[in-house]
């Protein structure tokens, strides 16, 4: 009989360990080729990700109720995970500019260059189309209620709104609901690049993951960064699994939304941190500890799910 042990090895190792080597590959890259993590960002966040994003739900049975479900459990979980970072912060006794960095590292998850790969290797192509519509869903509070965190309430509605248009993957998932809700088949000369592009989409998120990886430094606030994890990697999925039960989650949908919340903090925010300068250092911090981290969160809720 197998036992707890080789059990969890054989996950991390199936389905976690895939995703850090190429991630180390990306690290390598950006250390001693000098490729600019910039240039390969731009190049996923423009083209792979939204031809990803179309062709999964383009291509699923997923019904317009189960999105819904789904959409509803992120914004459950993200307020959630919101509500528990300003409860922790306050024996902190964060400053407003610290507050908002807090808030930002533990609502913000990588639910796409991390949470993607990892779930389409644990569960497959099903629970992959649950985990994209958690991904979309993610990324529109990303640039629009991120940030306001990240800007301490100081941009207006206006400048969201911006934000949220110049999401490529919104326009993908937009594509698809239309295309699937009026019936159309796109022939094979416009699918068939979608599906190279979106098939380049998942170890180009994991190279973006090393490489920014490669600029963290040690943390300045390990008390703060401590705080900010346990909450991301531990109290978040924990709750979340009640959520997941409240909202109706079965199946796939269910092992694709618990296991998005276990994912750690989010990349970009070291760029909305550094764009509005708020903890720049404290943010890239919980980044690098949060996604160490996270082999043995996540190996433990796979096992679980």
């Amino acid at each position: 009989m197998i036992s707890v042990a080789q059990l969890l090895l054989s996950i991390f190792v199936s389905d976690l360990l895939p995703v850090f080597v190429i991630a180390g590959v990306g690290f390598l890259l950006a250390r001693f080729a000098g490729v600019q993590v910039q240039t390969v960002s731009r190049l996923t966040f423009h083209a792979l990700a939204p031809a990803l994003v179309f062709n999964i739900l383009a291509t699923s049975t997923l019904e317009g109720s189960q999105a819904g479900r789904m959409t509803l459990f992120y914004v459950l979980v993200a307020l959630s995970a919101a509500t528990m970072a300003r409860l922790v912060a306050i024996p902190l006794r964060l400053d407003r500019r610290a507050l908002s960095a807090f808030l930002l590292v533990v609502v913000c998850s990588n639910s796409g260059n991390y949470g993607l790969p990892v779930t389409l290797l644990a569960f497959g192509r099903e629970a992959l189309s649950f985990a994209s519509v958690y991904f979309v869903s993610s990324s529109i509070f990303t640039y629009t209620g991120g940030v306001f965190l990240a800007a301490s309430g100081k941009r207006s509605v206006r400048d969201a709104l911006v934000g949220v248009a110049k999401i490529p993957a919104v326009y993908g998932a937009a594509a698809a609901a239309l295309t699937m809700s009026l019936g159309i088949q796109l022939p094979s000369a416009v699918m068939s690049p979608i599906t190279l592009l979106s098939e380049a989409a998942v170890p180009m998120m994991i190279l973006v993951l090393g490489m920014q990886l490669e600029r963290a430094s040690k943390p300045k606030r390990p008390v703060v960064v401590a705080a900010a994890v346990v909450v991301s990697l531990v109290l978040t999925p924990l709750v979340a699994i009640g959520l997941a039960h409240l909202v109706g989650l079965r199946g796939a949908a269910f092992q694709a939304g618990v296991l998005q919340t276990s994912m750690p903090t989010a990349v970009i925010t070291t760029i909305l941190a550094v764009e509005f300068d708020v903890l720049p250092d404290f943010v890239t911090s919980v980044v690098f500890a949060s996604t160490l981290l996270s082999p043995l969160t996540v190996t433990l809720m796979i096992a679980y799910l």
